[in-house]
Parts: C-alpha cells; sequence; structure tokens
C-alpha cells in the first residue's frame, strides 16, 4: 500500500469559533471541505518508509512550534486509468 505524507498549516481559530462550535455540537474544521494549506508533500510505498519520512517532516521548527503538523494517509490502489485517492471514508 502506498501512503501519502503531508506537512499542513494549522489553522488558527477563535475562541468564539470554538464556543460556538463546542455548543452547537458540530466540528470546527472539516477536512473534506476546506482543507488545511499544504506546505510539503511526500509519497511513500509503504509504512515504515512512511513513518521515517513523517518523523524527519516532524523535526522541522514549524512543525515542532505547533504552527504546522504532519499527516500520513493510506492511498488506496488505482485501478489503470484511473487516479489513486486517500482511504479516509
Amino acid at each position: 500500500m502506498r501512503f501519502l505524507i503531508v506537512r499542513t498549516e494549522i489553522r488558527s481559530a477563535a475562541d468564539a469559533d470554538i464556543a460556538a462550535a463546542w455548543a452547537g455540537g458540530v466540528h470546527l474544521r472539516d477536512e473534506t471541505s476546506a482543507p488545511e494549506p499544504r506546505r510539503q508533500v511526500v509519497h511513500a510505498e509503504n509504512r515504515d518508509a512512511a513513518l521515517l519520512l513523517a518523523r524527519a517532516l516532524s523535526a522541522v521548527g514549524a512543525v515542532r512550534a505547533g504552527r504546522h503538523r504532519v499527516k500520513v494517509l493510506p492511498i488506496a490502489e488505482s485501478t489503470p486509468g484511473r487516479p489513486p485517492r486517500w482511504d479516509g471514508g
């Protein structure tokens, strides 16, 4: 299985937005409709390589300072003629 490793910016949220989301029982962020801005994207052919790359990206100063985050997403095997998609179901 292939993996996608993504370093994204973390969107800040105002306290009022957090309180409104909490009171309304809804999610503050919806990655499917409004994903965080991507800063870096790499591919890996197996889980071990993906975790090694994620660990390396986690050493970036912006990630350690809490301004960026690293995500590891499995990519479904594609059929010929169709692009691969991630299994975020």
